[in-house]
């Protein structure tokens, strides 16, 4: 899409439908605040997406990626988000390298870029470890594992198994997926005082030992096409609770990614990123 950003400049891509602005922050003038990513956000009003996402540089050759929600709070770590800022790095010619180290508040990754004659068809991150503890989530109550815990939400009594990928997520393994439940429990569940950092929600339904399919509520973001790091936690989940293989696909309703679990609780992540266009702000 061309050379790298000038001041004033944005890109917009999309991950699966879940949609990001991308600036080169170092250049953004007025610099991000909470205000201002709302207003960029706002599907009505402004450019309209599901975050904004800020490159940073502040040592020479070091790539730092710093994440906006809708709402003008930040996130820790973003798997679809990881996706498109790998791309678009590419695509702006900010590196003509396949494999890039990100810094993200949540930890560093490792994305890598299959290129077939100069366009690029997938990328794959390397997105940390699965972690259960309740201290890394983090979650209140005694240290502990968050496997298939039940919780109380409202009046419903729900089973819940929480997962830290750098970021929080709770999901619910359900034998059906509806909609209108996600838009009532997802919300709740964001904001339950058990999460002092709210959380990232999923519906889940494992349909084999090699297929999942989800629904996603995003922190700061609410229903979601897509996100990658929420489907990296649904199939982490769903492994230690013995329902699939180390392989596995996360079908949403924005399209599927391929999740790969070690041995040691790593997570792979494989998917596209897609770039929609090059825009200036008024």
């Amino acid at each position: 899409m061309g050379m790298p950003l000038r001041r004033g400049e944005f890109a917009k891509y999309h991950a699966l439908g879940n949609d990001y602005i991308v600036v080169d922050g170092d250049l953004v003038r007025p610099k991000l605040d909470a205000e201002r990513v709302r207003a960029l956000c706002a599907r009505h009003t402004g450019i309209g997406s599901d975050g904004v996402l800020a490159l940073h540089r502040p040592k020479r050759g070091e790539l730092c990626l710093r994440i906006w929600n809708p709402d003008g709070s930040e996130a820790e770590k973003t798997g679809n988000g990881v996706r498109i800022f790998a791309r678009f790095l590419w695509d702006f010619r900010y590196v003509r390298v396949k494999e890039l180290e990100i810094a993200t508040p949540g930890g560093r990754v490792t994305a890598r870029l299959s290129v077939t004659r100069g366009e690029v068809r997938a990328i794959r991150v390397d997105m940390g470890r699965a972690s259960f503890l309740s201290t890394d989530l983090p979650m209140l109550g005694p240290p502990r594992e968050v496997v298939d815990e039940p919780l109380r939400v409202g009046s419903l009594d729900l089973r819940v198994t929480c997962v830290s990928i750098g970021n929080p997520h709770c999901v619910r393994f359900v034998p059906n997926l509806h909609p209108e439940v996600l838009r009532s429990i997802g919300p709740q569940l964001e904001t339950h005082p058990i999460f002092p950092k709210r959380t990232n929600v999923q519906l889940a339904c494992v349909r084999s030992r090699t297929r999942i399919d989800a629904l996603i509520w995003e922190r700061g973001a609410g229903e979601t096409l897509a996100s990658g790091s929420s489907s990296c936690a649904v199939a982490a989940a769903a492994h230690r609770l013995g329902l699939v293989d180390r392989k596995a696909e996360v079908h949403m309703p924005g399209g599927s990614l391929r999740i790969e679990i070690g041995a040691d609780q790593s997570l792979r992540m494989t998917g596209p990123a897609t770039p929609v266009y090059r825009g200036a702000f008024l």
